[in-house]
């Protein structure tokens, strides 16, 4: 909007206001007076630019970005501690602290005999990442203690493009009255909740069923109770609402490549793997239908394949149809090299 105002253009407006009579050659009286101003003005119109793209919500980012969604009563979903099972060879007071890698867990309630839940004291996902061995901080001696099951994943908090996408769902899809769009809305507001798909009238009059994932796009068997137990203190009165997770579809893919000499067939297998993964991430929730040809195309385009031949996908060589209470994920992926 102000990309002319620069320091070059301002300075040389001035100059054209005073008479030519002046001297107005840098390093002049008036150029050397007049110079300092232009360039706080150049800056003042550069900060402007900057302050309207923090104002709009699709370039505002951070705080900015939680004001702008703050007039829809939207919030970014807060960090959360990871809650772990620790086993131990005997008994440990409540409150004892154990470590790993850089984390710490706080023994908070006794499971059963010598298991215990352990809240990490971390906020984010680093309390998900290790199992095994932990040490004592708190020199509890003949006492060894292992770090298990995950019984709540710790979240990072939410990023600005996920916050942004909520953002736009919220406005863009008329949540009233308990309908679809407010029990989507309402399932992406729980931390770790990633996509949510909606039916509505699924058992009869006044039922609801939710499929949900996580935001890695990924079923977590754990989310569909935290889900549930956020809808029942949100949703409609009389409304029978059931939170289920979809139903995995594997997806595999076999074929013969002819490579180029760039790369090895692990590096191939590997990034094709990758695009394959993104592709079927990018359909969840969105594309009922799996391209035999898009997957080829896939893997043409992958570094080091110059070309393949005999594709199948789940020993076919159609599109894979997946049903609204599925989701595909990828399975095994055999490329044989070929001459």
């Amino acid at each position: 909007m102000f990309e002319e105002m620069t320091f070059e253009n301002i300075v040389a407006d001035m100059l054209g206001r005073v008479t030519s009579d002046v001297d107005k050659r840098e390093g002049s009286i008036i150029y050397d007076a007049l110079a300092p101003c232009a360039y706080q003005l150049a800056q003042a119109y550069f900060n402007l630019n900057n302050f309207i793209d923090l104002v709009s919500g699709d370039t505002a980012i951070g705080e900015y970005l939680d004001r702008v969604v703050a007039d829809y009563s939207i919030t970014r979903k807060s960090a959360t501690y990871a809650v772990r099972k620790i086993e131990t060879s005997g008994a440990v007071s409540i409150g004892t602290r154990w470590g790993i890698n850089g984390s710490s867990y706080a023994i908070t309630a006794l499971l059963s005999t010598n298991i215990y839940s352990a809240t990490c004291e971390q906020l984010g996902d680093i309390g998900n990442q290790y199992s095994g061995a932990v040490d004592n901080i708190d020199n509890v001696s003949g006492i060894t203690a292992a770090l298990t099951d995950i019984i709540t994943p710790g979240e990072e908090e939410e990023t600005d493009d996920n916050l942004r996408t909520r953002f736009y769902t919220q406005i863009q899809s008329a949540g009233t009255s308990g309908n679809a769009y407010d029990y989507r809305n309402w399932a992406l507001e729980v931390p770790g909740c990633g996509d949510a798909k909606v039916f509505p009238l699924w058992n009869g009059a006044g039922t609801v069923k939710v499929l949900v994932v996580d935001e890695n796009m990924t079923i977590d068997v754990d989310l569909p109770e935290v889900v549930a137990n956020y809808l029942e203190t949100v949703r409609p009165i009389g409304a029978t609402v059931t939170v289920v997770s979809p139903t995995s579809k594997e997806i595999g893919v076999t074929a013969n490549v002819k490579l180029n000499g760039t790369k090895t067939l692990a590096d191939i297998r590997t990034t094709f793997t990758a695009a394959l993964t993104v592709y079927l991430k990018d359909a969840v929730f969105e594309t009922y239908s799996v391209s035999y040809a898009k997957i080829g195309n896939l893997l043409l385009t992958t570094a080091g394949v110059e070309d393949y031949n005999t594709l199948l996908v789940n020993t076919g060589t159609a599109n894979i149809t997946i049903l609204d209470t599925e989701m595909p994920f990828t399975g095994t992926v055999t490329l044989v090299e070929v001459t």
